[in-house]
């Protein structure tokens, strides 16, 4: 019996690669080299299904040059699935899997850190020790901002931001208020606030954290008017997606001293960075580290390998987006 064809569009912890490639005839993206969507396009057309990621263009030329082809299915390595036209492969009654839960805690994790490394001033203090700067302790010297019993706003009560909320009231004794589009009812052992509007939001917070999916219904749903709201004395967390954020406005409220600072692990039109964004004071950057774990990534890999092993058996994959 012939193999389904498999094609990745990047290169995966080589424990998932030997995996998928034990069930299925795999092309690997040996160079791990970012691929054009006319390569990914081609790519779909000869293989039964195609596993994209973050950074990948899967919109309606590349989904209608698959199914022209042998194209059968979109499973994508990752969660958010905002780079995958969902209405065109609808149309062509492509399927679409992701990889949720198992990047949960990863995600949440570098949240944590990003808040903690900019309200304690983390990579100033490790610079000033790199370049020989350091004149020694002294009371005044790198003051910050205490995380431990500070309200934390939440955008986006999903499984990342559930998990962060978890983490930040047990481990920082953190208030809890957030912002979903939907109500949420769940009880999560402790107690949370939901409100109305990421405005109102922003006006309680001391730490504002974004983890709603990207997308059009999103974009910006951090904007000026919201941060406007936001105390002086208050931090910016984005580790969901980089269009999310009003970037232009992070960085005038940075500028103006409107806010503390900023930890951001994503970013519009990444990997090139907004240089305002680059230049402003009081950030943290990372380069997208979510879900950079060995065990989250190979995780991702597997779920991908069991969404496709349920579809070629002519099961329903668990992970189904559409």
């Amino acid at each position: 019996m012939t193999k389904p064809k498999v094609f990745l569009t990047r290169k995966w912890p080589r424990k998932a690669e030997e995996a998928i490639g034990e069930i299925f005839d795999v092309t690997l993206n040996k160079n791990d080299v970012r691929l054009s969507k006319l390569e990914i396009a081609k790519a779909f057309a000869v293989h039964d299904a195609i596993a994209p990621t973050f950074g990948d263009v899967i919109d309606k030329s590349v989904i209608e040059y698959g199914f022209k082809g042998q194209g059968k299915i979109i499973s994508n390595f990752g969660v958010g699935v905002d780079h995958i036209d969902i209405e065109t492969c609808k149309k062509f009654n492509i399927p679409v899997t992701n990889t949720p839960d198992v990047l949960t805690d990863a995600t949440a994790e570098i949240s944590i850190l990003l808040m903690l490394m900019v309200a304690r001033r983390a990579l100033e203090g490790e610079k000033q020790i790199r370049e020989n700067i350091w004149s020694g302790w002294h009371p005044t010297h790198l003051m910050g901002s205490l995380v431990n019993g500070k309200t934390l706003g939440i955008i986006g009560m999903g499984r990342i931001g559930q998990e962060v909320a978890k983490k930040a009231f047990h481990a920082f004794k953190m208030k809890i208020v957030f912002y979903n589009r939907s109500k949420i009812k769940k009880d999560l052992g402790f107690p949370i606030k939901q409100v109305s509007s990421v405005t109102e939001l922003c006006r309680e917070s001391d730490f504002v954290s974004i983890h709603c999916p990207g997308g059009k219904e999103t974009f910006n749903i951090l904007n000026a008017e919201a941060i406007a709201n936001l105390k002086k004395s208050s931090f910016i967390i984005n580790t969901a997606r980089g269009d999310v954020l009003d970037e232009e406005a992070v960085f005038n409220a940075l500028s103006k001293g409107l806010i503390a600072g900023a930890g951001l692990d994503v970013y519009k039109g990444e990997p090139i960075i907004n240089k305002k964004i680059l230049n402003a004071p009081n950030t943290v950057l990372l380069p997208h580290l979510g879900s950079a774990t060995y065990e989250t990534r190979t995780s991702m890999g597997m779920k991908v390998l069991d969404n496709l092993k349920a579809f070629f058996n002519n099961t329903k994959p668990i992970d189904m987006v559409y």
